[in-house]
């Protein structure tokens, strides 16, 4: 039996603001979150840019016990995560009593890793890293420590697929939850901010250079873009099945009706063509839809020249130039690890609002880019359903479909 997969639950919490009404009001007005951050020119970076996301205090809010484990990805996740769980009315007594499962897309904890092995080299003496740097240590370090504090029962594992990873994550959620072997999954995405993570991806040099305006350095599909920004903090959705959710009678923000993936099989970094468009076919063909039924796409475009323009060419081929293009990664820059399930809170915060965000710094398209109905201002739309892609290093790519619900 195929279930039906709604979302009863978004959270969101990046440098488009810590909550999901003031990143809905950036974007709307297409406000970034970009800085220079001098400190990463101090630490011998090339590009001192990304998207600003403050760590948060969770001293009020759990046990020294309970974040003795928990880096910046966790978190970050705790906080996108009790958001969501609030707006659909989950909370820890009902999670302990009725099994849940948790997929977290996370791909590093560069930082903590360095730290644990910096006091050692200072220390010269292993016992003195501190009981908690072992679970910070650990890609899966969202996914325990979530667990464990919301007291969790269901599937519990990391999905590791560059950035990819938090649509990847949703993607088998919902697989899962379609094919009845869970009722409901907390899924979503968790990125670092800090240099330890970055410094190998600003080392290839691909991050642009544009320091003299932080926020007009992220130009996704623009004719003038010189590299992605680094971006981050954590995004959460709830997956459940409609019979699960009609039974606690929780809110059905929309469906998930598609999921679609390859791998390229190819170059290790660069982008290629065809295996973007088996991921868009794939998930067409699992939502029963044709390619103009689809109101919006939420493009992967991360600024980058080669990656922007094979997009584009993938995304003209299956829908031509009908379909409103944007990509919040201009306001955001690249969220890497927690993009794809960014991006559908973001598409969520769209379709509730009705209006496209718009790919800002979008001045003047390239012979790719200008074949496609990039939205380069704000605009009033209605959105029923809407399409996000994530594509990642190693030729992972990913695609969802999600419609408005309709009973």
């Amino acid at each position: 039996m195929n279930h039906r997969v709604v979302i009863t639950g978004i959270g969101i919490y990046s440098c488009l603001g810590q909550d999901l009404e003031s990143v809905k009001k950036s974007l709307f007005e297409g406000k970034s979150g970009i800085v220079l951050d001098q400190s990463r020119k101090e630490f011998g970076f090339r590009s001192g840019l990304t998207g600003y996301v403050p760590e948060p205090d969770l001293k009020a809010r759990l046990s020294r016990r309970q974040r003795i484990g928990m880096h910046q990805p966790a978190m970050y996740a705790y906080m996108s995560t009790i958001e969501a769980m609030e707006l659909s009315g989950l909370d820890p007594d009902f999670l302990e009593q009725n099994e849940t499962g948790i997929i977290f897309g996370n791909d590093s904890t560069a930082a903590s890793v360095v730290e644990a092995i910096d006091k050692t080299k200072e220390k010269r003496d292993t016992t003195l890293i501190g009981s908690g740097a072992i679970f910070q240590n650990m890609n899966s370090t969202v996914n325990m420590n979530l667990a464990t504090i919301f007291r969790l029962k269901g599937i519990n594992f990391t999905l590791s697929a560059a950035c990819a990873s938090g649509s990847h994550a949703i993607g088998m959620a919902y697989l899962m939850i379609r094919q009845g072997l869970q009722d409901r999954i907390i899924c979503g995405g968790a990125q670092e901010i800090n240099p330890y993570a970055m410094a190998s991806f600003d080392g290839l040099g691909t991050f642009s250079l544009r320091e003299s305006e932080p926020v007009a350095a992220s130009r996704p599909f623009d004719r003038s873009r010189d590299g992605l920004v680094p971006g981050g903090g954590a995004a959460t959705v709830i997956l459940e099945s409609y019979e699960s959710a009609k039974r606690r009678n929780a809110p059905i923000l929309g469906e998930l009706v598609g999921y679609g993936f390859s791998s390229n099989g190819d170059h290790i970094s660069n982008p290629d063509i065809d295996g973007q468009l088996r991921s868009l076919q794939m998930a067409l063909k699992q939502a029963g839809m044709n390619a103009d039924e689809i109101d919006y796409i939420n493009a992967h475009a991360t600024s980058t020249p080669v990656g922007d323009a094979s997009e584009a060419r993938a995304i003209y081929e299956i829908f031509g130039d009908r379909v409103p293009v944007s990509s919040t990664k201009s306001m955001t820059g690249h969220e890497c690890w927690m993009a794809g399930a960014s991006e559908i809170v973001y598409s969520m915060l769209m379709m509730e609002g009705g209006f496209v965000a718009p790919n800002i710094n979008f001045e003047s398209p390239d012979e790719d880019t200008a074949k496609i109905q990039v939205v380069a201002q704000t605009k009033n739309a209605e959105i029923n359903v809407f399409l996000s892609n994530s594509f990642g290093f190693g030729g992972t790519n990913s695609t969802l479909i999600v419609k408005k619900w309709n009973p």
